[in-house]
């Protein structure tokens, strides 16, 4: 599943993208928001595309690389993941190499993908958690009126604060 947007091409990663997945997933500006193992060569980078693939292809998630039109390389990904049991709750989650960051990239990225998700899976509600501490984050999410869940917790996550859109 492919989407397109004025700059941008969001695409499936595949074994091609080894580099640059393990760019952007080492990336230690990024890593301070995400709690992960990040991979520490390009065989745990195949690893984390093998399982991507295979969790698109069972339905589970949607999975996008971020290039810009004019470049093969992927600069970020998006992805919508743990959906709810009826499918109709998803959860958002996104990274940007920060060479890339304060540019509205990961804002078009998002417009696109919240489209997607609303108007060709029917989602009612799409949540994001983001650490406290990320103010990119945050500002992407109040400008694409993400409302902030207080009450709601991110399990094991004590850092993260819940966002959540309703169709």
């Amino acid at each position: 599943m492919k989407l397109e947007t004025e700059r941008l091409q969001l695409k499936a990663i595949n074994e091609s993208h080894v580099e640059d997945i393990f760019k952007i997933r080492s990336n230690e500006v990024i890593n301070q928001f995400v709690q992960r193992n990040s991979p520490k060569n390009n065989y745990d980078a195949l690893q984390f595309i093998l399982t991507i693939k295979e969790r698109t292809q069972n339905n589970e998630t949607f999975y996008w690389g971020i290039s810009l039109k004019d470049q093969p390389n992927l600069i970020g990904t998006i992805c919508l993941w743990n959906f709810s049991e009826d499918q109709k709750e998803a959860e958002v989650g996104y990274e940007l190499l920060p060479d890339y960051h304060r540019k509205g990239i990961m804002s078009e990225a998002l417009d696109a993908v919240l489209n997607f998700a609303f108007n060709d899976l029917h989602l009612h509600e799409i949540l994001a958690m983001t650490n406290k501490f990320n103010e990119n984050s945050k500002g992407l999410l109040l400008k694409h009126n993400f409302v902030l869940e207080e009450a709601r917790k991110d399990e094991g996550f004590p850092d993260n604060l819940v966002f959540s859109l309703k169709r």
